[in-house]
């Protein structure tokens, strides 16, 4: 009687199983395209997307050939974006689950995870105008902005990430028009000066951010300015040229918005005022493609502390050319210049880098390596390898 059960439940079990795998729902939407709901009264909508890289890094140390290396989860993501009550309220949230998505654990942030990386709400209240507001990318320099999934390399350069204004707490006013044959883009924004989600009061004052670009020959295809790689084959050349001012008001963090908070020998806070100019352009043919960018970050005042600012200046140029088959090959050269090595956070560094791409579904399925050559003053010399798969739905 007993097993008699254990089968009935079994059978039953089986059943219900059989039944939910066909009962499932069958969706018009595509790989790479995400998730998409609609309300039936159109008041709100819903897609869903999700990401991760997995990454392979290992490097040399040309001094004494000691080669290390390390297996990890770059990134892992989860996207939400839609609109909500009107078309014109579009949301965007999105999430870091990785150890590297998350960051280091900081006093001003009560040593929590972190794992909010965008919240933000835009609100189209004129044609070609948009007001933002919450937690996202400030309209700093292009690399920046451009997304990781979306890269033409294995991850942005030293120019990115020595010098970049990353993510911040604010409101931002957006403008899209037309100059002669062109297209005019402009953006400011106010923000908190500290990055994202920080839970303390503010050490300093505000953050001010004011970009510009224009687009001579028109836009380019499927907002090709703002992705690695010219994977639409543009038919006639583009370009898009952007230059970017920021003024961090008693910023305490090493990068204004991003690495450690600064402070002297007896662990109290620093603060210091930075400046910082992103000039930087785009230029996309026939499967050809180059993109370039400078950045200058000055203080108001060198100080004596254990976590110097970051202050310096920084070159990259890149250049590939993506082949009929979708593999590409690039090179960059990256130079970053420390205004100060007594009083500036930052090294002299040089790197040069080889890589190649295999785009399956564009930037949502791809195989990306690289490998580099570091030469960095008064220290080891390095040689890098990577190699990433990014999968993204």
């Amino acid at each position: 009687m007993r097993h008699t059960k254990k089968l009935r439940l079994t059978l039953l079990l089986f059943l219900l199983l059989s039944f939910n795998l066909h009962a499932q729902d069958k969706t018009g939407n595509k790989f790479g395209k995400g998730i998409k709901i609609e309300a039936q009264d159109s008041s709100f909508s819903m897609k869903f997307s999700t990401r991760f890289q997995t990454l392979y890094e290992g490097t040399l140390n040309l001094e004494d050939n000691e080669w290390s290396d390390k297996l990890l989860v770059r990134r892992a993501r989860l996207k939400f974006e839609g609109y909500a009550y009107s078309k014109k309220l579009e949301y965007k949230v999105e999430l870091g689950l990785s150890n590297r998505d998350i960051g280091g654990e900081i006093a001003q942030n009560n040593n929590t995870a972190n794992i909010i990386l965008d919240a933000v709400l835009k609100y189209k209240f004129h044609p070609n105008w948009q007001l933002w507001f919450g937690q996202t990318k400030l309209p700093g320099n292009r690399e920046r902005v451009i997304s990781s999934q979306k890269l033409q390399f294995v991850d942005r350069s030293l120019v990115n990430s020595r010098f970049n204004i990353d993510r911040d707490l604010g409101v931002q006013l957006h403008h899209k028009g037309k100059l002669g044959n062109g297209i005019l883009k402009q953006a400011i924004a106010m923000s908190m000066g500290e990055g994202r989600n920080i839970t303390s009061n503010n050490v300093g004052g505000y953050s001010y951010t004011a970009r510009v670009e224009y687009l001579p020959f028109g836009d380019f295809t499927s907002k090709g300015d703002y992705f690695g790689s010219d994977l639409k084959r543009e038919e006639k050349p583009k370009l898009s040229i952007g230059a970017t001012y920021n003024f961090n008001d008693g910023a305490g963090r090493q990068g204004g918005q991003l690495k450690s908070f600064v402070t002297d020998t007896n662990g109290d806070q620093i603060i210091n005022d930075l400046s910082t100019i992103f000039i930087d352009a785009m230029f996309k043919y026939q499967g050809f493609s180059i993109m370039s960018e400078y950045a200058n970050k000055t203080a108001s005042k060198d100080v004596d502390a254990s976590n110097k600012f970051n202050t310096g200046t920084g070159l990259v140029f890149q250049a590939g050319y993506l082949l009929k088959s979708n593999l590409e090959i690039a090179g960059r050269y990256t130079q970053i210049t420390p205004d100060n090595t007594t009083f500036s956070g930052l090294k002299e560094e040089t790197e040069y880098t080889l890589g190649f791409s295999k785009y399956f579904v564009g930037h949502s399925l791809k195989i990306q390596t690289d490998a580099s050559f570091v030469d960095i003053l008064n220290n080891d010399n390095i040689f890098r390898y990577r190699f990433q798969v990014e999968l993204s739905f």
